[in-house]
């Protein structure tokens, strides 16, 4: 007698897989990177800014590969800064006298444009510049916002004077005879600035916007104790349709670097405003 099998299916036990996430399924978003690495995460480490001269337009680092501490009021160290030398300053007014009657050459109008320009970028990064004032000089908040906005609205009124300090200072002379006689100011050439030490910003601008404004080309020598302001304002500059060359900025020790801008054969003028009492016999 032929008996009937039962089969019986067993079931196996599953597998356990793990779900794999969906490219489309909603995630939260991840915790932002902090610069300063000092917060909850401190997942990062800040991205320390090297500051470099501004010449020709451009931001080479000094020949010499040499480099200064540079510290803030309080004496916490800030940055590294480019120790100039010599032949920086030469390439300076070889760069400044290439341009310079380029500049000049252009209309009062076009140069009023590209000063309010200036004016308009220092607005938009008018934070950092409070930023580094105060850092430099010591200042609070308030005292570093109205020197901030001292320097951008002193762009914008030597903006104005582009096309009208030509009338002021020039004049219709009287001769005897069928003919005129007219007295027009021209622009001075290469000029060397020597910016204060005590003031990081409103006392450069004030400054370098007369002699810009007017035709000439420059070479700045940076304040050596706070120098960072300087060269965050040739960054905005290089971004304003001002020609490479017409403003070159130059960071290092002022006993290495004033001898030789006051002695260079091609600048034309110099203004040592920022001089110390007694930086100024030798430079005479």
């Amino acid at each position: 007698m032929a008996t009937a099998r039962r089969l019986v299916a067993t079931k196996r036990p599953a597998r356990h897989r793990a779900a794999r996430a969906s490219v489309l399924d909603p995630r939260s978003p991840a915790p932002l990177a902090l610069s300063d690495g000092k917060g909850e995460t401190g997942d990062r480490l800040g991205v320390r800014k090297t500051y470099k001269l501004f010449i020709g337009g451009e931001f080479p680092r000094t020949e010499s590969g040499r480099a200064y501490l540079v510290h803030d009021a309080s004496g916490e160290l800030l940055a590294n800064a480019c120790r100039g030398t010599r032949k920086d300053i030469r390439d300076a007014v070889r760069a400044a006298r290439k341009i310079q009657p380029e500049w000049a050459g252009k209309t009062a109008y076009n140069r009023s444009q590209i000063l309010y320009r200036i004016a308009e970028m220092m607005e938009g990064r008018r934070d950092q510049f409070v930023a580094e004032v105060r850092s430099a000089e010591g200042v609070g908040l308030q005292r570093g916002r109205r020197l901030v906005d001292a320097a951008i609205d002193r762009w914008v009124w030597y903006a104005g004077w582009a096309d009208k300090f030509p009338q002021l200072l020039g004049n219709v002379n009287p001769v005897a005879g069928n003919y005129f006689n007219f007295s027009i100011p021209e622009p001075t050439g290469v000029v060397g600035i020597i910016a204060a030490e005590d003031s990081s910003l409103l006392a450069l601008v004030s400054r370098l916007a007369p002699v810009i404004v007017s035709g000439n080309a420059v070479v700045v020598l940076a304040s050596e104790s706070r120098p960072l302001p300087a060269i965050t304002l040739s960054e905005v500059i290089a971004t304003s349709d001002v020609p490479g060359g017409v403003v070159n900025v130059i960071t290092g020790l002022r006993r290495e670097l004033v001898p030789h801008l006051a002695a260079h054969m091609d600048v034309n003028a110099l203004d040592g405003f920022g001089l110390s009492p007694a930086e100024v016999p030798p430079v005479e």
